[in-house]
């Protein structure tokens, strides 16, 4: 059952859905400023800081193929109070982690539960109608993307003044809050299941094989967003020790990546419009440009960390632009099974990203920047090569 139709054109509630996007998915990026100070209190190795990022998105992983296609057969909004319940849960356990296990598992859990935001994303396409569904997902896109690009320069900020925990107990009760909301706004929406759920699970594997487009898009995601990790596990720690900054320095750094968002709404006009095939490519160009910039000038003057800033914007904007033309892009493939077609999309293309964080703190140990600017282009360089070979 779709939700009822005096909500299809409210926009207060796209709103909503966007804005609860936006503070969901910050949990999987809090952490991604606070590596030094958090590896530090729980005594995690240099080394093995990655997994402070790399586990939360493997949470989100799992629960992206394990928790989203529920979506399919479950009642949206309490499959969404369920998975926010655990959110919470985890977020204060984060909090009060006495060891490096006890933070680790904590944060494998956030992402497990803030997979939420990805069965609210293609909710939304329910509320529109064909024509405006690249709009719509511009729109609840731009909520979660300026969640993902607030989070690092508002984590490294409340960190400056009152510690990493604070963060993490802040967004506890936020999430909580939200959680209320969304229990009393939240139209119902009870899809029809068309099997049971080991037969949803199973069907995944058939949806891969049999929707090309749907593995395309995600390979192309999850070579952008393996670049997107990289650079955001990375560049904290070359701010710090090349440029001196303390986290109150690298929260103003982080905000200027929240830019990045306007290109979401946009690429969701123009992909309405019948561009996405030219967007796709320039976005895959783009984020290749904006590694090779940083490549080239390495040094500690003004100059290099200005460019810097460039690269954050432009590769925050590609990334975010073409998430929008991807989502839009499955979405359009069949409206039953749209929870499993977006959890296998998020999914594949997490793991770009969990490679990416693992990459980057791998690359900087033993390579230093040049050597990390070097496969961060490389990623969206060969996106773009499997690009070159779709069909038009």
């Amino acid at each position: 059952m779709q939700p009822s139709t005096a909500y299809r054109a409210s926009s207060w509630m796209i709103v909503l859905l966007a804005a609860a996007c936006g503070l969901i998915v910050a949990n999987l990026y809090y952490a991604q400023t606070l590596v030094g100070p958090i590896s530090a209190a729980i005594g995690l190795s240099s080394t093995a800081a990655g997994l402070i990022v790399t586990l939360t998105q493997v949470g989100y992983v799992v629960g992206l193929l394990f928790i989203v296609p529920l979506s399919d057969m479950m009642e949206n909004r309490r499959l969404t109070v369920l998975s926010l319940f655990v959110a919470v849960v985890a977020l204060l356990a984060a909090a009060f982690a006495p060891n490096p296990v006890w933070f680790l598992t904590a944060s494998l859990f956030i992402g497990i539960g803030s997979v939420v935001a990805q069965i609210l994303v293609p909710y939304a396409t329910y509320l529109a109608s064909e024509e405006q569904r690249g709009a719509v997902v511009g729109k609840v896109m731009s909520g979660l993307l300026l969640g993902i690009m607030f989070a690092r320069p508002v984590a490294s900020l409340i960190t400056s003044i009152w510690g990493w925990q604070a963060v993490f107990i802040l967004s506890a009760i936020m999430i909580a809050l939200l959680t209320v909301l969304l229990s009393r706004l939240l139209p119902e929406r009870r899809p029809v299941p068309a099997a049971t759920y080991s037969k949803l699970i199973v069907s995944l594997g058939t949806l891969l094989k049999q929707t090309p487009a749907l593995r395309r898009r995600a390979l192309y995601q999850a070579c952008l967003f393996g670049a997107f990790s990289l650079f955001w596990t990375v560049v904290p720690l070359r701010l710090a020790e090349d440029f001196g900054m303390s986290q109150q320095g690298i929260a103003w750094f982080a905000l200027v990546g929240v830019g990045g968002a306007a290109a979401a709404p946009i690429a969701g006009r123009l992909a309405d419009k019948g561009w996405s095939r030219l967007l796709t490519g320039l976005a895959m160009i783009v984020a290749a440009l904006s590694f090779l910039l940083i490549f080239f000038v390495q040094s500690h003057s003004t100059i290099a960390l200005i460019l810097l800033f460039i690269s954050a914007i432009t590769l925050d904007m590609a990334v975010s632009g073409n998430l929008v033309l991807g989502q839009r892009a499955i979405y359009a493939l069949g409206s039953e099974a749209r929870g499993r077609l977006n959890g296998l999309f998020m999914s594949i293309f997490f793991i770009g990203g969990a490679i990416g964080s693992s990459l980057g703190s791998w690359s900087y140990t033993h390579g230093g920047w040049s050597f990390t600017a070097l496969i961060g282009a490389a990623l969206p360089l060969l996106a773009y090569l499997y690009f070159l070979t779709e069909k038009k």
